[in-house]
């Protein structure tokens, strides 16, 4: 069975069932998925840096590689780090094509989310490859997903050439790899937020940044569900 239509088979079976919670499998309170102990035990990412999101040691309005080279979005939202129980939930949407743990991705998200709404979503462009051995784009997913929950239509962007994989890659061997690899056709709205699964340096949201502006975008946001522990 594919992963896509493992899916579609596992999300037609979790469709208006609430279950118990997705973290310890206990009980409850109505139309949570969550349970309250397990929801406060999240590895939230309250510490970080208002630019880029990435976690801090200590309270700082930026990081330092921000204070080097800022990213090209205006901010960016994360609302997890990217270990033990947020770790998980990705990599059984990401990898075990389930959608209740994408749904719970968006839901903690917008849960988590404050300030003014844009005025549309862009789903970072999967590689190619990925989209292959996934059989499904996870990136353009989590966007409708959010797009549902928000209210907020989506825009689409596209790869203007495939790039290797940043997985490796330095900081700077990354900016290098996507500048200049994505495009969106012209006519965006002023403000836009951008979407994808876990932020890692930011190169490529900013990347995609960068082809928003071109496309007529003013303030970019950099939305990801997790991002990774601090880089040195």
């Amino acid at each position: 069975m594919s992963a896509k239509i493992k899916m579609l088979v596992n999300l037609s079976v979790h469709a208006g069932l609430p279950g118990p919670c997705a973290f310890c499998m206990g009980m409850t309170p109505p139309a949570s998925p969550w349970c309250e102990a397990c929801f406060e035990a999240l590895p939230w990412n309250r510490v970080a840096c208002t630019r880029c999101a990435e976690p801090l040691a200590r309270p700082a309005d930026l990081c330092g590689h921000c204070l080097r080279h800022a990213p090209s979005f205006d901010v960016a939202r994360a609302p997890l780090r990217y270990e033990d129980a947020s770790q998980a939930l990705l990599q059984r949407f990401k990898f075990g094509a389930q959608p209740r743990a994408g749904i719970l991705l968006a839901t903690l998200f917008a849960h988590d989310r404050e300030g003014a709404l844009p005025e549309a979503l862009v789903a970072v462009p999967t590689h190619p490859q990925r989209r292959r051995e996934r059989g499904f784009d996870h990136s353009v997913w989590l966007t409708r997903e959010l797009s549902h929950q928000l209210g907020v239509p989506c825009q689409r962007a596209w790869r203007e050439r495939d790039t290797p994989t940043q997985r490796g890659l330095t900081r700077r061997s990354r900016r290098g790899n996507v500048r200049g690899a994505f495009g969106v056709a012209p006519g965006l709205p002023a403000h836009v937020a951008l979407v994808d699964d876990v932020m890692t340096t930011g190169s490529t949201l900013s990347a995609l940044a960068d082809a928003c502006r071109g496309a007529g975008a003013q303030h970019v946001e950099a939305w990801a569900m997790t991002r990774t522990p601090r880089e040195i």
